[in-house]
């Protein structure tokens, strides 16, 4: 009976029916990742058309925008517009200062922020649940527009680079995002230190932020982010060109473009020049320095999502 046992035990193993399944499940999930990723290739050339597009505008020439013959490729080929943009100082200038602006504002606010949510993750803290429903109020009334303005204009920081920096220094999604991370950290950990001796400062920089790295990259991205594109509040607190940041100036640049039309009226520019590839030129020059920045970060963000999924 044992070697009959055997026998079949070998002639099951041996058995082609098991291989033969795995391989038609193996082709089955092949297929499904090459449409999976045929559907995701689509939908980022759908994304990215408006940037291609205005990209070949940038790069065409004025006649064949005003043919409209440009759609996803420069037509006959030319640096015209980014060579008015870069002679433009008043454009490189915003620009650095945006970005010196953009590196303050992140730095100010990732602090706010981590100061913020440590707090609120003790449990022992009073009036914990009083801070928390005071802070998610503001995500759901704010006080207007004339407001803020009036504000403003009382704090004395209308026409001041502090009114860039301070109104927008802290996001309460951010915060609520980071006060969840924090959540997840073990409590025994902290416990562990405070044992030791550790103070809460001490447990905050060597316990909580080297385990937040992830998301501590994703919120500072955001504030970058937010930052860069932002030009309403410089559009409504100031009025020296100088301190314009680099999303203002485009809007100045796409909306009033009578200078450059006199320019070329008077024979300044060396040749005609269409406004819209111009549009196109100063929007890839605006655009292009923190696109460049999602590269670097996207480690972070895999990592957080590998660290959610382990989570479960």
């Amino acid at each position: 009976m044992t070697g009959s046992n055997i026998t079949d035990t070998d002639r099951k193993s041996d058995s082609p029916e098991p291989f033969a399944s795995r391989v038609v499940k193996s082709r089955h999930t092949k297929r499904v990742d090459f449409i999976i990723a045929c559907v995701c290739l689509l939908l980022i050339i759908v994304c990215l058309t408006p940037m291609l597009n205005i990209f070949a505008r940038s790069l065409s020439s004025s006649q064949a925008l005003i043919n409209r013959r440009v759609f996803l490729w420069p037509v006959d080929f030319t640096w015209e517009s980014y060579q008015f943009v870069f002679k433009d100082a008043s454009f490189s200038r915003s620009m650095i200062w945006t970005a010196f602006l953009t590196v303050v504002c992140t730095i100010v606010s990732m602090i706010m922020t981590v100061l913020c949510a440590y707090p609120l993750t003790y449990g022992n803290l009073k009036g914990r649940q009083v801070i928390n429903t005071a802070i998610i109020l503001t995500m759901y009334f704010s006080a207007g527009t004339i407001p803020n303005y009036i504000l403003m204009r009382d704090l004395k920081l209308l026409n001041n680079p502090l009114v860039l920096i301070l109104p927008g220094c802290l996001s309460v999604f951010n915060m609520i995002v980071l006060r969840s991370f924090f959540y997840s950290i073990p409590e025994s950990l902290r416990e562990s230190a405070e044992l030791d001796g550790a103070n809460p400062l001490v447990i905050l920089v060597r316990i909580f932020l080297p385990l937040s790295t992830s998301v501590l990259a994703t919120l500072a991205l955001f504030y970058a982010v937010g930052r860069w594109n932002g030009f309403s509040d410089a559009l409504l607190y100031m009025t020296t060109p100088k301190y314009a940041p680099i999303q203002l100036k485009l809007y100045q640049i796409i909306n009033n473009l009578s200078a450059i039309e006199t320019a070329q009226n008077e024979g300044i520019a060396a040749a005609p020049m269409a406004s819209e590839g111009l549009k196109a030129a100063s929007v890839m020059f605006a655009t292009l320095p923190i696109l460049l920045v999602y590269p670097w970060l996207q480690k972070y963000f895999i990592a957080g999502v590998t660290i959610g999924a382990v989570k479960g």
